[in-house]
């Protein structure tokens, strides 16, 4: 394949974009981090060669096309994003279905899946989800399931439904998600090691660009990737109500391992699962170490834990206990309207209704027993239930 080059693909972006100002240089170390990996450990496929760099130009024309909103609409950086509700994970902790619950309530407003791709112009409340670029997303993510149908039951996402924060700070190239499609070692260690204030700041700005088109809430976010910057997103974000889902270790661990497997699969046939178990098990030790860092540094920040068997088990209800103990002055209860709708998800969308995702540990050469001692401090420490 032809090396991914940093300039390339900027110039790429400029040409199919008609501009030429990404506003900061913040992106191109990441970016450049991100090329070297990719041409020296990646080892993509033919699909990968003919996928990679047009969704690196894509994420570059939607940062083009955001600081150009911003700089002829100066008015959006007056827009308040006031105290999101923001899920931090665990990883595969039930965080997608938990987001999916709080879209339904209409006092809030997730990010939306084809919108972090394609922000501008920003929606208005009548077209936020019936835009023609709905219909754009929805054929990329269609040609990722035929290409590869396990996604569909392990992570599936509707082009109008919420998606996570990484498909916005990947524009910034400080992302899990460049991790999760490509195996990407040094891009990884770059990651943890880098202040990624630049991609809160950009996230912001697109929050604000899309607010400012009229389809307003109470911001409801979420992404595991959050756990490993928690100083750059309160930073940004100072009333933050942040939300932390726990899941039994082994169970994460599993099951985060079977989704990068299957993404990253689709771009490559190289055998990466010695890999993949290395790098995401100890990715999981990362993030819960950088949350207890954070809380004892900071123990006056509030973060509300909440268990995923409970989770599960009674989502209205776990919903009630978010709502309480991080719903702020105008949202603190489910109100009869939004209790309906929510009910109403959860019977059109029972588990397993999209596939079964099945997967074993074993399957990664991790043994069960390692990796309940390897987490065992955690358990502890935030009461875990394990099976």
């Amino acid at each position: 394949m032809q090396a991914l080059a940093v300039d390339d693909l900027c110039a790429q972006a400029c040409a199919t974009a008609q501009l030429d100002d990404f506003g900061s240089d913040s992106f191109r170390e990441g970016l450049a981090h991100y090329c070297e990996s990719v041409n020296a450990e990646a080892q993509l496929n033919d699909i990968g060669v003919a996928a990679i760099p047009g969704t690196v130009v894509a994420s570059l024309v939607n940062r083009l096309k955001v600081v150009d909103w911003a700089r002829r609409h100066p008015e959006v950086a007056h827009e308040r994003i006031d105290a999101p509700l923001v899920v931090i994970g665990m990883f595969r902790a039930g965080t997608t279905f938990l987001s999916a619950l709080l879209e339904q309530d209409h006092r809030n407003r997730a990010l939306l899946r084809w919108e972090a791709g394609d922000s501008v112009p920003p929606p208005t409340p009548d077209t936020l989800h019936t835009d023609s670029r709905i219909d754009i997303a929805r054929i990329g993510g269609d040609m990722l399931e035929q290409l590869n149908p396990r996604v569909r039951a392990i992570h599936h996402e509707e082009p109008d439904g919420p998606t996570e924060c990484i498909a916005v700070m990947s524009q910034d190239f400080k992302s899990l998600s460049w991790e999760a499609i490509t195996n990407v070692p040094s891009y990884g260690r770059w990651l943890l090691g880098t202040d990624q204030t630049s991609a809160y700041e950009y996230h912001r700005l697109v929050l604000q660009i899309l607010q400012h088109g009229g389809a307003r809430g109470r911001w409801t976010l979420k992404s595991p990737h959050h756990a490993i910057a928690l100083d750059a997103l309160t930073n940004v974000y100072p009333d933050a109500r942040l939300v932390l889902l726990h899941r039994d270790p082994v169970e994460l661990c599993g099951s985060v391992c079977s989704l990068i497997s299957a993404l990253s699969a689709t771009f490559s046939d190289a055998d990466h699962h010695a890999y993949i178990a290395e790098h995401w098990t100890a990715m999981l030790e990362e993030s819960i170490a950088r949350i207890d860092d954070f809380r004892a540094r900071k123990p006056s920040f509030p973060i509300l834990d909440v268990q995923y068997d409970d989770f599960v088990r009674d989502p209205l209800t776990t919903v009630e206990t978010i709502y309480a103990g991080c719903g702020g002055d105008d949202v603190r209860s489910v109100d009869p309207t939004a209790r309906a709708a929510m009910s109403a998800y959860i019977a059109e969308h029972p588990k397993g209704a999209l596939g079964v995702h099945g997967y074993s540990l074993a399957d990664f050469g991790l043994d069960r027993r390692e990796i309940a001692a390897r987490f065992a401090g955690y358990v502890e420490r935030y009461g875990v239930p394990t099976h």
